[in-house]
Order: structure tokens, then C-alpha cells, then sequence
């Protein structure tokens, strides 16, 4: 018995290393799924926010002889925000700030198309028009809690795949770090709304 008591031993560790690595494995993939799942949600968000905009921009053109201009900026972000496309299972901080970039441009075009509507009573009374509004306010609280989700899925995630000892098998596994939605550059600033009715 005592001369097969080493091989027991060595077979037990093994069985125990493998048991703790396939752990480690299997945990990154789950926790990595539900990062694109999360990341799914945010981008689920956003296509609702560029539906909306889309018949929000076609209620403004049929309600009002308005400002060309405002319509085309609101238009030209939202098909620019579009292009943008990111792969979650390998979400960079560059291809995350150029989405964030990519949606601040669509949040300042239409902020604006709204701060303009003020000057056009007959349409701020459009039932089609407020019903627009209030699903984009909405949405917006929407992309703001899928946010949140995706960066407290990529804290889980990241958390995992860095401790120590799961650093040392998570990039042999391929597992890399993801990036955090972080707020867009100027976000901090006070937004200066300014109602011009005299032009």
C-alpha cells in the first residue's frame, strides 16, 4: 500500500489542480457572457433611442416648417452613431470611447432639436410629438441603467480574470480585460441651455 500512497497523492493533486483550473475557466466564460449580454442590452438601448429619433425627426418635418439644419445634424449623428460597431467579446477602450464619442454627438443633436422645438408652440402641443418625447426620456433613463449593468458585469469579469493565483491562468485561457463605459469628456460641465425666441 505504502508504495502506490505517492501515486494517490499525485493523482489527488492533479484532480485538485484541474478541478481548480477548469473553475477558474469556466467561471471567466460565464461571467464573460454575461458581459456581452450586458453589452447586448446597451446596444438594444441605443437602437431604441435611434428608432425614436427617427420617427421624432419625420413628426418635427410634418408638424412645422423647421430649422433644416437641426433636423440634418439630428439626422447625420444618428446614422453616424450607427456606423460604430463594437465586437463585446473583445471591447477595447478606444472602440468604447469612439461609441461613446459616436452616441454624445446623437445626445447633442438632440438636445438641441428639443431646446428649437421650444419656439414652435403648435407642435409642442402635438399629441404624436409629446408621445415621442416622454418614450425618449424613457430611453434614456433605459441606456443609463444598461450602462450601469454592462460596467458592473465588466467589474465582475475583470475582478475575476486579475486576482491572483486566476491572473496567471486566465491569459493562458485567452481571457483579456474589458473596458468600463466612462462618462464622455466635458460630461462633468453644465449644459448651457439657452432659449433664443427673438431669432
Amino acid at each position: 500500500m505504502k508504495k502506490f500512497l505517492p501515486w494517490i497523492i499525485l493523482a489527488v493533486v492533479i484532480i485538485g489542480m484541474y478541478s481548480y483550473v477548469k473553475g477558474i475557466n469556466n467561471t471567466a466564460v460565464t461571467l464573460d457572457e454575461d458581459s456581452q449580454e450586458a453589452w447586448g442590452n446597451v446596444q438594444t438601448s441605443y437602437q431604441r433611442r435611434n428608432d425614436l429619433i427617427g420617427n421624432l425627426v419625420k413628426t418635427v418635418k410634418g408638424a412645422a416648417d423647421f430649422e433644416k439644419s437641426t433636423l440634418e445634424a439630428v439626422t447625420n449623428a444618428r446614422a453616424s452613431a450607427s456606423q460604430v460597431k463594437i465586437d463585446p467579446s473583445n471591447i477595447t477602450p478606444e472602440q468604447l470611447n469612439q461609441f461613446n464619442q459616436a452616441q454624445s454627438g446623437v445626445s447633442s443633436a438632440l438636445s438641441r432639436l428639443l431646446v428649437t422645438v421650444e419656439r414652435y408652440p403648435e407642435l409642442k402641443a402635438n399629441e404624436n410629438f409629446r408621445m415621442l418625447q416622454n418614450e425618449l426620456t424613457s430611453t434614456e433613463n433605459q441606456i443609463l441603467t444598461a450602462r450601469t449593468r454592462f460596467n458592473e458585469s465588466v467589474k465582475k469579469y475583470n475582478s475575476h480574470i486579475k486576482i491572483f493565483p486566476n491572473n496567471l491562468f486566465a491569459g493562458m485561457f485567452g481571457f483579456k480585460e474589458k473596458a468600463f463605459f466612462e462618462a464622455v469628456a466635458g460630461a462633468e460641465k453644465p449644459v448651457d441651455v439657452e432659449f433664443d425666441f427673438g431669432n
